[in-house]
């Protein structure tokens, strides 16, 4: 009995002396955080396994679960923070170009003083007149829900009245209901000659094309921020399991996972962020047009710098020929009030203007210059930004797959040549794919919303291209609270110069040193380098 006791022990033994040790994979687990609780000391059998190919394994069904949930939460923090590298681009592009806008208003409405003060008390005694209508821009450049051609016909109906009645005779007494009558011909008698009409036009354009284009920028940046932080799905989760961690559960930790194995396991994964393409290709587009339309004559500078001059042109215009417009007056709203003599003289009307000399207000050549420089750095960063979505299962993979050779790579099973082809992007396109299993009749709920805001968003913005003054309300809504840090409010904590902020006088803003079209992979794989290295 003794002896048969011992020959079964020799024919054990030799057996268990051929199990692998799992002291790598051992010292792996623990090196992402787990212990070696129930960890085998040699390979086991791997029926249990349900992520892994079955075979001997060094990993129990709870290791595999929990570097499951590893790899899933590894992943989407690469998604991630590749979502908020993309938002510090967008989070920069805001900042350059409110920069901009902002010293434009201000330096124009600096240069009031300089170009008004030739109209004297009319000046002097409206400056808040004058100081409103700078602010009620501002204030619409910033959303608010202000009616711009309503702003500007106002301001020029109050500047009609301050104008006659600064021109009138002393002895002439001027009612607040008869000023309120001479407004009105504001429209009909055009006593500022062309000036409003031609002014409204170009400042409504630029400053609905300039709000238009920074409710872009923040309403981009926000798809980015909740597109990226949308949860995997449970298909998605074993597909990735089994592509990054499966191979250290069968002892081939050094093997890479092959390059098309990679693409379609996180095509799949990112089947309805791909959805994203085409309504983001069309907003990017339509924000390359607006921009391009800033240097578009008159340009955005020359609209903001001439505000002053032609203001004190349509004055001048009126007070050359308030006589005319003074009888027209008379005709509709009736002779005012007199204590003495009435109706302003000619020679009055002559001696009053005759101090006035047409002034003429451009930009200086170094802010025509700069201008270009802005619109080819936003239209050059926005254009490196086109092919985000479809480019992200690619810069996730370079990555998983670094280095990895085409015949001997992990192909989910083994080492080898993967050869199924490669899926399409998008969801429909991956109906056939054999890593992850979807439901393409159920797309995603929370990204289909998002594209329906870059659709919005799109169309207020070829409407702004039109002239077509734009409501922001919904997308105010939207995006409140959001945590983006792109403000409109002008009181946000300015945090260091981002990627894309425009220096002033820096000739080396439109460097070739990294070529355009490979900024945007840079700027995407460089947050992924350290956790998968890390395997």
């Amino acid at each position: 009995m003794r002896a048969l006791v011992l020959l079964c022990l020799c024919v054990v033994a030799p057996v268990r002396a051929t199990d692998r040790s799992c002291s790598d994979l051992r010292q792996f687990y623990t090196s992402k955080g787990f212990t070696l609780a129930g960890v085998p000391q040699n390979e086991i059998s791997g029926e249990h396994l349900r992520m892994c190919p079955q075979g001997p394994t060094c990993c129990t069904s709870a290791m595999e679960q929990n570097l499951a949930t590893l790899s899933t939460r590894e992943t989407e923090a690469l998604i991630r923070e590749a979502g908020r590298s993309l938002q510090a681009s967008y989070h920069a592009l805001h900042r350059s170009f409110d920069t901009y806008f902002t010293e434009l208003h201000s330096q124009s409405e600096r240069a009031l003083q300089e170009k008004l003060s030739p109209l004297g008390p009319l000046y002097s005694q409206n400056t808040r007149l004058f100081g409103d209508l700078y602010t009620d821009l501002r204030q619409y450049y910033r959303g608010s829900a202000l009616n711009l051609d309503e702003t500007l016909s106002d301001f020029w109906s109050r500047l009609l009245e301050r104008t006659f009645k600064s021109s009138a005779s002393s002895d002439v007494s001027l009612s607040e209901d008869y000023l309120d009558c001479v407004s009105k011909q504001q429209e009909t008698l055009r006593p500022f000659g062309d000036v409003p009409r031609d002014m409204k036009t170009k400042v409504v354009r630029a400053f609905v094309t300039a709000r238009s284009f920074v409710q872009g920028l923040i309403v981009s940046g926000e798809v980015v921020r909740k597109v990226s932080q949308v949860s995997l799905s449970l298909e998605c989760v074993k597909a990735l399991m089994k592509l990054v961690y499966c191979p250290h559960c069968r002892g081939m930790a050094s093997i890479t996972p092959c390059s098309n194995y990679c693409f379609n396991v996180m095509k799949g994964c990112l089947a309805n962020q791909a959805d994203l393409n085409s309504e983001w290709h069309n907003l990017i587009d339509t924000m390359i047009q607006v921009a391009s339309s800033f240097s578009t004559e008159p340009s955005l500078d020359v609209v903001l710098s001439s505000i002053p001059s032609r203001i004190y042109e349509a004055v001048y215009y009126l007070k050359d020929n308030m006589e005319s417009f003074t009888a027209k007056v008379y005709q509709t709203c009736g002779t005012p009030g007199e204590s003495a003599t009435g109706t302003p003289t000619v020679q009055d009307q002559r001696r009053k203007s005759s101090s006035l000399t047409a002034s003429e207000s451009k930009p200086s050549p170094t802010a025509g210059i700069r201008l270009e420089m802005q619109v080819s750095v936003l239209t050059t960063k926005l254009r490196e930004m086109r092919q985000y979505w479809i480019e992200l299962p690619v810069a996730l993979c370079g990555k998983v797959s670094e280095g990895s050779s085409p015949d001997k790579c992990w192909n989910g099973i083994s080492k080898g040549r993967y050869l199924p082809e490669v899926m399409g992007d998008g969801l429909a396109s991956q109906i056939n794919n054999p890593e992850v299993e979807l439901d393409i009749t159920k797309p995603d709920m929370t990204i289909r919303q998002q594209i329906m805001q870059l659709k919005i968003m799109s169309n207020r913005l070829k409407n702004a291209l039109e002239g077509n003054d734009v409501d922001f309300q919904d997308a105010s809504e939207d995006i409140s609270g959001s945590g983006s840090g792109m403000c409109m409010s002008g009181q946000c904590t300015r945090s260091k110069p981002g990627l894309f902020a425009y220096p002033p006088n820096n000739k080396g803003a439109m460097g070739t040193a990294t070529p355009p079209s490979r900024l945007s992979n840079i700027l995407i794989l460089l947050p992924l380098a350290v956790p998968l290295l890390q395997r």
